[in-house]
Parts: C-alpha cells; sequence; structure tokens
C-alpha cells in the first residue's frame, strides 16, 4: 500500500476524536486563542496557497455565499453546466437570477467553454464552473471569457478537493471556490460542512458577511473582531451592516474538519489507488469509456466515472448491467444525476415567460443517461480490489461470444 498505510482504515482515523474531545472539554485547548474554524480556515488558506477562506455549514450555502459575493442579483444571468446536480441553479434561483445552462464536453463532461461564449449576454454576471467527478474544467479559456466580458468565475470544486489543472488546485483559478465537506466527499466535517476560499479580499469580506448574518465587524480571515464590552454592551451598538444569513460552520464541525484535513492527501490516494482498480478491470473494453483526463491534469476521483455503451455494442441496457453486477457481488455504482432542468423542482418553472425546460443541451442529456460512477472511498483496499475483479468478470462474460 501507498506510504505503507494498512489495507483498511476508519473513516475517523486522525485526530477528529481528540479535537472534538478537546472541543468538549476545553474552551480554548492549550490555551489557543484562535477557535476551531479559524484554525480550519488558516490550515486550509495555507495548504491550498489562497488568501482567504471562509467555513460554511455546506457546499450549498457556499455556492449562495459566493453569488451573494460576485453581487449577483434579481436579472443577472449566471452560466452553469447542464451536467451537474440541481444545488447549482437553486443558488442562482435563491438570488433572484436566472441560471443558463452550457453543454458539457463529450469526453471530460465539464463544461465546453465554446458554448459558454454562446450562452453569454449583456444579462450575463458570473459563470459556475463544475469540477466533475474529480476532474478539474478546462480553466484557461474561462478565464479568458471571464476577462473578456467582464465576468466573476465561481469554481464549484464540491467534488474535485486537491485536484490539479497544471499544477494549480481547483478551486484557486477562478475569482472564487466552493468546496464541500458533506459525508460521502473526500474529507467531511461531521455528516455536512464546506469552505469559500479566495484571492480578493473584497469577495472575501462580501462572502463572509453574507454568510455570517451580516455583522458589520467582520473582516475576510475573521469573524466578529474583539470589542470592548462596554462598546457591544451599549444600545447605540449597531450591529449589522449587511442583510445575511447564518450559514456558519459550528465549531464542534470544524474540529472534526480539521482532523480529516490533517490527513487529505492519505484520502485522496486511496480514492486514486481505487480508482485505478477498476481503469485496470475495464481495460480494452471498447464500450466502457472512462472519463478522459488531458495532460498535465491531476484527479482526484471523487468516482470512477465511464460513459457506457453496452446498449448499442453489446445489447444490455444500464439497468440490465447494474443488475448483473450486484448479482455477481458488486456494490452498485451511481447514475448522473438528472439534468438540473429536467428535475421535478426546475422542469415546469417559468422565467420571463420560457421555460427552464426549453433548455437544449444535447450531450449532457445523453451522457446522463449513460454515465456509471463506480465508489473510490473504500476504505478497506482489499474490498476495493474484489469489486473491481467482480467488474472485470462481467465484462468478460458478456464479451464471450453468444
Amino acid at each position: 500500500m501507498a506510504n505503507s498505510e494498512k489495507a483498511s482504515v476508519g473513516k475517523f482515523s486522525g485526530n477528529e476524536l481528540k479535537y472534538i474531545t478537546e472541543y468538549l472539554e476545553h474552551e480554548n485547548p492549550n490555551k489557543d486563542p484562535r477557535s476551531w474554524t479559524q484554525r480550519l480556515e488558516e490550515s486550509f488558506r495555507n495548504y491550498m496557497g489562497v488568501k482567504h477562506a471562509i467555513t460554511c455549514n455546506s457546499g450549498t450555502s457556499g455556492l449562495h455565499m459566493a453569488l451573494a459575493a460576485a453581487g449577483v442579483g434579481p436579472g443577472d444571468e449566471v452560466i452553469s453546466p447542464a451536467l451537474t446536480v440541481v444545488m447549482d441553479a437553486y443558488a442562482i434561483l435563491h438570488r433572484g437570477a436566472v441560471p443558463v445552462f452550457a453543454d458539457v464536453d463529450l469526453l471530460t463532461y465539464n463544461i465546453l467553454p465554446e458554448d459558454v461564449e454562446r450562452k453569454i449576454t449583456k444579462k450575463t454576471k458570473a459563470i459556475i464552473v463544475v469540477s466533475l467527478e474529480g476532474l478539474s474544467v478546462h480553466m484557461n479559456p474561462i478565464m479568458k471569457l471571464a476577462e473578456k466580458y467582464n465576468l466573476i468565475v465561481i469554481e464549484d470544486t464540491a467534488q474535485s478537493l486537491l485536484a490539479k489543472y497544471h499544477g494549480k488546485y481547483t478551486g484557486t483559478i477562478g475569482h472564487i471556490g466552493v468546496y464541500s465537506f458533506e459525508n460521502k466527499k473526500h474529507m467531511t466535517s461531521g455528516s455536512e460542512g464546506g469552505m469559500v476560499v479566495t484571492n480578493d479580499e473584497r469577495l472575501a469580506i462580501r462572502a463572509r458577511k453574507f454568510g455570517g448574518i451580516g455583522y458589520k465587524h467582520m473582516s475576510a480571515d475573521a469573524g466578529r473582531t474583539s470589542l470592548a464590552l462596554s462598546s457591544v454592551q451599549d444600545p447605540d451598538y449597531e450591529r449589522f451592516d449587511t442583510i445575511g444569513l447564518n450559514y456558519r460552520m459550528s465549531e464542534a464541525c470544524a474540529a472534526i474538519g480539521l482532523g480529516q484535513f490533517e490527513r487529505i492527501e492519505k484520502i485522496i490516494e486511496r480514492r486514486q489507488e481505487s480508482a485505478q482498480l477498476f481503469s485496470d478491470a475495464i481495460d480494452g473494453c471498447g464500450w466502457m469509456v472512462q472519463q478522459y483526463v488531458p495532460e498535465g491534469y491531476v484527479n482526484s476521483y471523487y468516482t470512477f466515472a465511464v460513459d457506457y455503451k453496452g446498449e448499442d455494442n453489446i445489447g444490455v441496457s444500464w439497468k440490465e448491467f447494474y443488475a448483473s453486477y450486484v448479482e455477481m457481488g458488486g456494490d452498485g455504482f451511481y447514475s448522473a444525476c438528472v439534468i438540473p432542468y429536467l428535475e421535478p423542482a426546475l422542469r415546469d418553472k417559468e422565467i420571463n415567460g420560457k421555460k427552464l425546460s426549453d433548455s437544449k443541451c444535447t450531450v449532457a442529456e445523453g451522457l446522463q443517461k449513460r454515465i456509471m460512477q463506480f465508489k473510490t472511498n473504500y476504505r478497506d483496499m482489499d474490498i476495493a480490489k474484489r469489486k473491481a475483479e467482480v467488474l472485470k468478470k462481467l465484462l468478460c462474460r458478456l464479451d464471450m461470444p453468444k
């Protein structure tokens, strides 16, 4: 195993228990004046090489904070990919803005810069890019479009922690990046959590204030600053200068998150090892095409994703393949989420007399029906090997002449 790590490792096998115990037993362990959220933020921004990091209680909250920081409001348009979960569109709608969907690349599954440019109008305020399944978006042309049209780029990196694009971590390339620490993501701060990062102090202040109920004394790198007790007890003391929401991460969650982040490299390595097992299993199978990783990219493998073309090539449907894999001892795999504008919550929604479901992103719609997402978050690599072997046996059986 990599770095002599054991074949089986618990999900919370670092300092998570130690830190949560310290939090419960001591207000300031070792007289550290920093809160747990401050410690996590400092650790995160130092590792990722960004100037500002702001904890939040979920990736979805982080998207809402990022859009607010970008100044997105009623009537604005925000372009986002058609192949992603619906939360990006939710956050846009909660700002009173209009989600505009761009199609994706057939091989990487990520947003297509050419289609982004086709969708830009005078109302476009921002672009949300999603690095899907652990693979970075092609960021250089996106940033050129942002400069050309004076747009803010928000990176949704919920699935791509520690993924790289030509040496840079996803989430650190656009104007503002958002990470998710939900339970199934690369790391977790309990069951939910997230982080917003940026190198722009103005965006950091806006994001922190919006997610921190609008306290006026919040700064780019801290919550409410220390004031004399006599000041805050004064009946004339004014607390809020921004309309915001309470998206703050709890101290308990931050303590767990810090313990997780301290060993994030090990966690990512294990996902990459699992992905390699599945890649080896499908090697040579022309109708299982894995997500393409261009040169200069590092995939952190939220899942190992393939474009399944078995129905056209061997007459076996996606659901039939799934059933056979489970029957032979596999533990299933995920489909891609339904295209946002086709989800029940959005498909009948009209904006300015036009239904969101009138959007047409044909590549995304086709891929969504074919993608298979195999787990990579195995904590026991022996189990991962067995599941990959099941897949290999199934492919061999289906490739045999009838």
